[in-house]
């Protein structure tokens, strides 16, 4: 990784203010001044309105769990039973499977940000329980996705729970051996290929940032204990073949959702990076944020994380709340849409480019040159 002076992140306001004013709001003004009114606002300036959809429904709560989690296990017997008949088949299911297994992530997620049961402690178990499905250690992912919300978009606080993203300058001047490793990490066959498995699988099995921390060792030492009972039960009972057609299929297509999903996130031309003293946490949270539209089937099974602007700058909204969010306020709605056509074309974006303030490809880079 490219190490950038620190006196970089404290420079002065940086020249292209006048830029960055047009083109972090160009994606939420494209009503007709009659048309904005009200709702045209400063990123802060939500913050109290969005604060009116905080309140959780404890009922609506436990009823999002029981339709993932009873699905997920149905599904999971259903293709262990079904091993007996057609591997292929419980393979397929295994694989369908993998999407509740991501919904059931976004529950943990909402457990981490205390936004899906007015208790506290429910809340961190849950996230615990779920953390052993998703192989994912609740406390440490809660800390380090606590991090990434107080630091997204801040070119001077990369590093952790998020997806490495260098600017051009850095780029051009890295070592050759430094760009090869940033070409090779950003390559969708390592990020979305590799990456999901190394990070669920291995990564996740270490307080990776948070290694001096004697309770992060509790949670990943713990969650690791639960996986291996967990897993040495299914061998156990089913031998290798529920292991190798159903766990590992179902986790590895959740991994790659999920990472998928979180890459476009906050990977989009018009998102924005600052140095410092240049961000401020509201606009990074709003105009850094997408606004992914996916079929109705498919939000369902991501819990509504698409519609990250709004969560990014109001993170204890409950995810199923975040359509009325839409619904009530035509400017959120159509603010930093990304369809998935649009998703596809913006995964060969790699570079943030400080002068133009968008992000880049590697050709369009050269081509500037």
């Amino acid at each position: 990784m490219v190490r950038f002076a620190r006196n970089d992140c404290e420079f002065g306001r940086n020249l292209y203010e006048g830029v960055y004013q047009v083109k972090s709001r160009r994606m939420f003004d494209q009503t007709s001044p009659s048309e904005q009114g009200p709702e045209t606002r400063a990123a802060r300036e939500w913050v109290k309105t969005l604060s009116g959809y905080r309140e959780i429904d404890t009922w609506r709560s436990w009823f999002e769990v029981a339709v993932t989690v009873v699905p997920f296990l149905g599904l999971w017997a259903i293709a262990w039973w079904v091993l007996s008949y057609s591997l292929i088949l419980a393979f397929a299911i295994a694989l369908v499977n993998g999407l509740f297994l991501v919904r059931l992530f976004c529950i943990q997620h909402d457990c981490g940000h205390g936004s899906f049961f007015d208790n506290r402690r429910l809340s961190d178990w849950m996230g615990r329980v779920i953390g052993v499905l998703t192989l994912t250690p609740y406390a440490v992912w809660r800390r380090t996705h606590s991090i990434h919300h107080s630091a997204s978009g801040n070119l001077c606080r990369r590093g952790i729970g998020d997806v490495h993203t260098m600017t051009v300058a850095e780029y051009q001047g890295a070592t050759r051996l430094g760009r090869l490793k940033y070409r090779l990490y950003r390559n969708p066959v390592v990020l979305f290929g590799l990456g999901p498995g190394f990070l669920f699988f291995l990564q996740n099995r270490l307080p990776l940032g948070l290694m001096d921390t004697k309770k992060y060792w509790v949670s990943a030492m713990g969650t690791n204990l639960m996986i291996v009972a967990a897993v040495g039960a299914i061998f156990w009972f089913g031998g290798a073949l529920p292991v190798f057609l159903i766990f590992v299929p179902t986790t590895l297509l959740a991994a790659t959702l999920g990472m998928w999903l979180f890459y476009v996130q906050h990977q989009f031309e018009a998102t924005i990076w600052d140095k410092e003293v240049d961000w401020q946490l509201h606009d990074a949270a709003l105009h850094g944020s997408s606004h992914y539209v996916l079929p109705k089937m498919l939000q369902w099974m991501s819990a509504n994380i698409g519609i990250h602007h709004v969560h990014h700058l109001y993170s204890r909204i409950p995810f199923y709340r975040l359509p009325e969010v839409l619904r009530d306020h035509p400017a959120l709605a159509s603010g930093n849409r990304l369809t998935i056509k649009e998703s596809l074309a913006n995964a060969r974006l790699h570079l943030w480019d400080e002068k133009n303030r968008r992000l880049m490809s590697f050709a369009q880079v050269r081509a500037e040159i």
